[in-house]
């Protein structure tokens, strides 16, 4: 798969990416059925799969469990050959999500990702909306916060992962490089973000293509091949982060996006 520029920025990625939240949480996620989490060696497996084809992208956040810890465990192959993708603001405790938006604990929440993933940068930071994407922009100190650590080295572009267009479109007129917006056959509301990004020179990556697993509401003989084509047919996309845990999924997404994108 041909690399893809994030904005101006210099990092290139796949245009798949992997969602790491399976690796560290199966509470509170809204999947149809439940699943066990992977095993060590199972995560070690896949992250290698992953890297052999040809994805270079990891999506993780604090709020996604143990999976920023497990992959600074298990990470295969040089540091410089992944793009880390992680976030702030929401952390998950005790069965349950919780906001902090400050600047200290901004500054807390990079740290322990660096720690915790074993790494002295990150390669993006995206804050992990409560949903009031304009109250955390504008009236918050997390955004500031983030461009003060990228000036400083720790962290190499910032963005948001957004629940309204309202934040989308503030987020790039703020600065932001990258948006991770929800985007699938089923869900259209913030195809204005993704059209904002083919102008503005920015980039989305795209969350819940699947439908978080309920594409079988498409119908069809191929469903995924339809939500990938769907997504990509957007020139503001840059990519595409979906969560599996299962290598014969994988393999498969990979065939399939590189069909799509020759």
């Amino acid at each position: 798969m041909k690399r893809r520029l994030i904005a101006q920025t210099g990092i290139e990625i796949s245009p798949l990416g992997l969602g790491t939240v399976k690796f560290g949480r199966n509470q509170g996620v809204k999947y149809p059925q439940g699943f066990e989490l992977p095993a060590d060696k199972e995560v070690r497996e896949l992250l290698a799969l992953a890297f052999d084809l040809g994805i270079n992208l990891l999506d993780t956040a604090p709020a996604y469990g143990l999976a920023e810890e497990r992959l600074g465990k298990l990470l295969p192959n040089s540091r410089h050959d992944w793009v880390i993708e992680t976030k702030v603001g929401e952390s998950f405790l005790d069965g349950e999500s919780r906001f902090d938006f400050t600047a200290t604990g901004t500054r807390r929440s990079v740290e322990n990702s660096l720690r915790l993933l074993k790494t002295d940068y990150l390669d993006m930071v995206l804050i992990h909306s409560d949903g009031d994407d304009v109250r955390i922009l504008r009236k918050e100190a997390v955004l500031d916060t983030l461009l003060q650590m990228q000036q400083q080295g720790w962290v190499r572009t910032v963005g948001i992962s957004s629940k309204t267009v309202e934040g989308g479109l503030l987020a790039f007129e703020l600065g932001c490089d990258v948006v991770m917006a929800a985007y699938n056959p089923t869900y259209t509301d913030e195809l204005p973000v993704l059209e904002a990004a083919a102008q503005q020179n920015k980039a989305v990556l795209v969350k819940k293509a699947f439908a978080s697993g309920h594409l079988d509401k498409l119908g069809g003989e191929n469903p995924v091949e339809q939500a990938l084509a769907f997504a990509f047919a957007q020139p503001g996309v840059t990519g595409v982060v979906l969560g599996t845990i299962n290598p014969r999924h994988l393999r498969e997404n990979v065939a399939i996006a590189k069909g799509i994108l020759v």
